[in-house]
């Protein structure tokens, strides 16, 4: 193996269940890995040794299904064709940066795809790579899906009751320009609210 190849993941959103985590302590054995792996209420942890290294990869619970947590650095080819394997399995995003001699290629993966690659060599940076905006009926059925937008709803009520509030004071103030922009803003956010419940 080459010495100065290495792999870094970061901004992993990486989710699946009890199944899939079987699967790939399953696949690490195969591959002759030495590991142990423990569970409690909040995470599961498999530690992988790599020849003198050894890695932990974490795995936060969130109800039945798990999430991958952290960054990770991998020296190892066949645990970071493993890891990729994984990202893919589960349709996950990921930060995938390959450092490979004074080269480094940056993969973004969205949906477990390859969206956008870039090499940088020295000063030098070029894009090899860039998919066409292109948004699947599955892409939104999944972004409709996914917690994020659980977390919006809250904050888009919290604004909303600002601005009502921003409204009120420019109703009594008969501040004609400020009622406007009010109710327009509030227009807006009802859109969102909208889309967003659906």
């Amino acid at each position: 193996m080459n010495k100065s190849h290495e792999v870094e993941y970061c901004n992993l959103d990486v989710r699946f269940d009890r199944r899939l985590i079987r699967n790939f302590i399953k696949d690490l054995i195969q591959e002759g890995y030495s590991l142990y792996w423990n569970e409690s209420d909040r995470e599961f942890a498999i530690s992988i040794r790599s020849g003198r290294k050894l890695v932990k990869l974490q795995f936060q619970r969130i109800g039945d299904r798990f999430k991958i947590v952290g960054n990770y650095i991998l020296r190892d080819e066949k645990l970071a064709e493993l890891m990729e394997k994984l990202i893919n399995d589960t349709r996950g995003h990921a930060v995938v940066k390959r450092f490979k001699d004074r080269q480094i290629v940056i993969e973004n993966i969205m949906f477990g795809e390859i969206i956008r690659m870039v090499e940088i060599n020295g000063v030098e940076r070029k894009i090899l790579y860039e998919r066409e905006p292109l948004i699947t009926g599955e892409e939104v059925s999944a972004a409709i899906k996914s917690r994020r937008i659980e977390d919006r709803i809250p904050v888009l009520r919290l604004e909303m009751d600002y601005e009502l509030a921003v409204l009120a004071d420019a109703l009594a103030a008969e501040d004609s320009l400020k009622i406007e922009a009010g109710k327009r803003r509030l227009e807006e956010l009802r859109q969102e609210m909208i889309t967003v419940e659906m």
